[in-house]
């Protein structure tokens, strides 16, 4: 069976470092906000250009927490797809506020920003853009829609970790392209760990700080709680390893760039609609989904053929119980997006054999 995802492969690489910082960490007593998770935030933040990064326990929590942090009052509006996965939805709803949905673009599968101005009202308070699959939204037109209407800009950077876009010659990764980004490290990311973690990238001096707080009960000296907080905080042991793992990303993210230009260059099946991109540096392929009208017999026939896939994601949004205020409404470019997405094996780990096996598989799908 060619692995749809392979951690175990993935994290041997780094074994022995791995298990020489977790000696270390165990041996200094220390576990939690120490010199790990600062080693490590300060790191990040380099790599991606922000002046701050602040850990935290998942990528749910880095939305919820910076959607606190700028103080959005119950009923406040934001702009956020409609084929996003659940928590970049869930983060605006447990904070008060109210989701508004945006059907995505066909081809790329990121929100579709020509449709996010007639969703704008006196309510609205943010557009969380979400770098969906890995690839990084092209920002212009948020931009421009943020400073017309006076809105913050979110980035849902979970999957995302070192896509970017040329901006006037510079290259800018996501995480740098809002007012503040949320990132989760949960195992399967481009840049994983070995349980969850996350964490908020932002330019905004006073956010940091009230986030710094606010992660940590609210609280920036023990028992002296300025907010009503939260218990989110980045374990050394996770940041550790992150620590160790960043310095290999952007080598791993080119590895999964020729897996997905090979995909792209030598799928050839009609009955398969292959993803697009603009640009290779925007997109880091955390999923290369292909999509097609009969996904349920591909899937059983490639399983049947040795080739584990998943579905990114099955069931959109609005038509989840959680949300059955939304069950009767229609987002069709989203529904199609559910039923047809399929997600097959990509990986800094996935030898040449597995993806020509994968592509002469899916070439003889009749």
């Amino acid at each position: 069976m060619i692995n749809f995802l392979n951690l175990y492969k993935i994290n041997e690489c780094y074994r022995k470092e791995i298990d020489n910082k977790i000696k270390n960490i165990l041996d200094s007593g220390w576990y939690l906000l120490g010199k790990e998770c600062e080693n490590f935030e300060n790191n990040y933040a380099k790599y991606i250009g922000t002046k701050h990064c602040i850990g935290c326990a998942n990528g749910l929590d880095a939305l919820r927490l910076i959607i606190n942090g700028y103080g959005f009052k119950e009923g406040d509006e934001i702009i956020v797809p409609s084929n996003t996965y659940i928590a970049s939805i869930l983060a605006i709803s447990q904070n008060g506020c109210t989701p508004v949905l945006v059907e995505p673009d066909i081809k790329t599968y990121n929100i579709n920003p020509e449709l996010i101005e007639e969703k704008i009202t006196p309510k609205t308070k943010a557009i969380m853009v979400v770098h969906l699959y890995g690839q990084a939204v092209q920002m212009e037109k948020v931009w421009e829609l943020a400073k017309k209407y006076n809105l913050k800009i979110i980035e849902d950077s979970a999957q995302a970790h070192g896509a970017g876009l040329n901006i006037n010659g510079i290259f800018k990764k996501t995480g740098n392209l809002s007012d503040a980004s949320g990132f989760s490290f949960y195992p399967g990311k481009n840049l994983g760990c070995l349980g969850d973690g996350g964490c908020i990238t932002t330019n905004d001096d006073e956010l940091a700080q009230k986030l710094r707080a606010l992660r940590n009960y609210g609280s920036e000296k023990k028992y002296h709680n300025l907010y009503k907080g939260f218990n989110s905080r980045l374990d050394e042991i996770q940041a550790g390893i992150l620590d160790i793992k960043l310095k290999h990303l952007d080598e791993d993210n080119e590895k999964r760039r020729k897996i997905a230009k090979f995909y792209r260059e030598n799928i050839k099946n009609k009955n398969i609609i292959l993803p697009e991109t603009y640009d290779e540096k925007s997109h880091v392929w955390h999923i290369f989904g292909i999509r097609t009208e009969r996904r349920s017999e591909l899937q059983e026939y490639l399983s049947k053929n040795g080739i584990q896939t998943l579905i990114h994601y099955p069931i959109p949004p609005h038509k989840q119980p959680a949300y059955r205020e939304w069950n009767d409404l229609s987002y069709p470019v989203s529904e199609k997006i559910h039923n047809e997405i399929l997600s097959i094996p990509i990986s800094p780990v996935l030898t040449v054999d597995e993806a020509e096996k994968v592509t002469e598989v899916l070439n003889e799908w009749h």
